[in-house]
């Protein structure tokens, strides 16, 4: 039986049905669909390595290999892809700088947070999603996904300003192709509009020189290089508050997944913690960044409404590929940060208001004042990237929003609930 049901005649999928997560367009086609997911996770997956000293080849490897374990462990049901998280830049940053961690130490740590939300991800399966549902109740979901798509929107505006002219081009093509394309204009609106703003930067002379030097410099082909993780415990303080982190961001994927395809996945969070842990604990052992289900392949696949899990085989697939050709890795590097930046404020916004779905699906009560404080005030410092250091712990937005929201809420739920139950004196 195979995999995937080819959906209609496989070239000409109608605008107002999506392409569900069992079904495939035609093979070139879902070669498209799945290098529009590539594009979308590829700036940050090579910037995170980039900013905590690890090989960014390596990252690119272990990304493809954790987007497959992902795709089997929960068999075929979720469509998400991989990338190197923001959430691990900050805390691995101040495990280098005040404990004096090297890299393999600092991989240990990222196999260390694989491992715990592995056992998270068990837990959940075994005991059933209530149990993760109590300390994340859809107020929370809604809430972590939100607060990605604003916590990472700060660096979407940063790099929209670094190239304002093909950063306009760039969304301006987006937008007009997902309000008024049709058929494959529509489907392909990211990868068209990365690809026009990419040529326009090209034609005007604006490609970053230094980039295009690296392209002239690489080679074609290269092993991607590999480390071995020491597990030291020197760094579980820096590491050890990001299993809520990615748990959070993990089933909070899973939900903006659910929502925007109008599919039932609750039975899937416990797969796609497990698959998501060990894809992490994959990448860290051999030397590559902590992976997350990214918030912008999320807004592929509710932008253009293709849900085929083929598709991220493919950017999987095509991720391993450059690992191991410096060339072609560093020619999609050459994209510029504004043309990045545009593409991500699109998907990003379609992010934020996956997670307002997820509220409004579940009836939220905002009358509430408990929803009203603590989302509300967390959104903001979150969204503000407010940066708080606890002992030796440097904690930025994307980081201690969502423990906060995990882990404040339903404490602050239950003390309310018995503070209304208390009889009057």
């Amino acid at each position: 039986m195979a995999l995937w049901a080819v959906h209609g005649n496989g070239r000409h999928p109608s605008d107002a049905v999506d392409v569900a997560t069992d079904e495939r367009l035609s093979w070139p086609l879902t070669v498209g669909m799945g290098v529009q997911h590539l594009f979308a996770l590829f700036g940050a997956t090579v910037l995170v390595p980039r900013l905590t000293g690890l090989p960014v080849s390596t990252t690119l490897l272990a990304s493809g290999a954790g987007t497959l374990l992902f795709l089997v462990l929960t068999r075929n049901r979720v469509p998400a892809c991989l990338g190197a998280s923001l959430a691990f830049v900050v805390p691995l940053g101040a495990a280098a700088e005040r404990s004096g961690a090297g890299p393999s130490v600092l991989v240990g740590g990222i196999v260390m947070v694989g491992l715990l939300v592995t056992a998270v991800g068990v837990a959940v399966k075994a005991l059933g999603v209530r149990l993760l549902e109590t300390a994340m109740p859809p107020v929370v979901t809604g809430g972590v996904v939100v607060l990605v798509g604003f916590g990472m929107a700060g660096h979407s505006v940063d790099s929209f300003e670094s190239g304002p002219t093909s950063a306009a081009v760039t969304m301006a093509v987006i937008l007009l192709l997902a309000l008024t394309g049709r058929g494959l204009l529509l489907r392909g609106c990211v990868l068209i509009g990365i690809g026009v703003g990419w040529l326009y930067a090209a034609l005007s002379g604006t490609l970053p020189a230094a980039r295009v030097a690296e392209l002239h410099r690489a080679s074609w082909i290269g092993p991607p290089e590999l480390l071995t993780p020491q597990l030291h415990l020197s760094v579980a303080p820096f590491v050890v508050p990001l299993v809520i982190v990615v748990v959070a961001h993990q089933a909070g994927v899973v939900k903006a997944v659910a929502a925007a395809s109008g599919r039932e996945l609750d039975g899937s969070v416990g797969d796609a913690l497990i698959g998501g842990g060990l894809a992490t604990t994959l990448s860290g052992s051999v030397g590559g960044s902590g992976l997350i289900g990214y918030a912008e392949n999320t807004g592929v696949l509710a932008l253009t409404r293709v849900y085929s899990t083929a598709a991220c085989l493919v950017a999987a697939l095509t991720a391993m590929s450059l690992a191991f050709s410096p060339k072609l890795t560093a020619l999609l590097d050459t994209v510029p940060l504004g043309v990045v930046g545009a593409a991500s404020m699109v998907l990003l916004g379609t992010v934020v208001l996956i997670g307002v779905r997820i509220w409004t699906h579940a009836r939220v009560d905002f009358t509430d004042p408990l929803n009203l404080a603590v989302v509300g005030t967390t959104l903001v410092a979150g969204a503000g990237d407010l940066t708080l250091t606890v002992g030796n712990v440097r904690l930025d937005g994307l980081v201690w929003g969502p423990l906060v929201l995990v882990l404040l809420h339903p404490m602050l739920s239950a003390l309310a609930g018995r503070v209304r139950s208390a009889p009057d004196r």
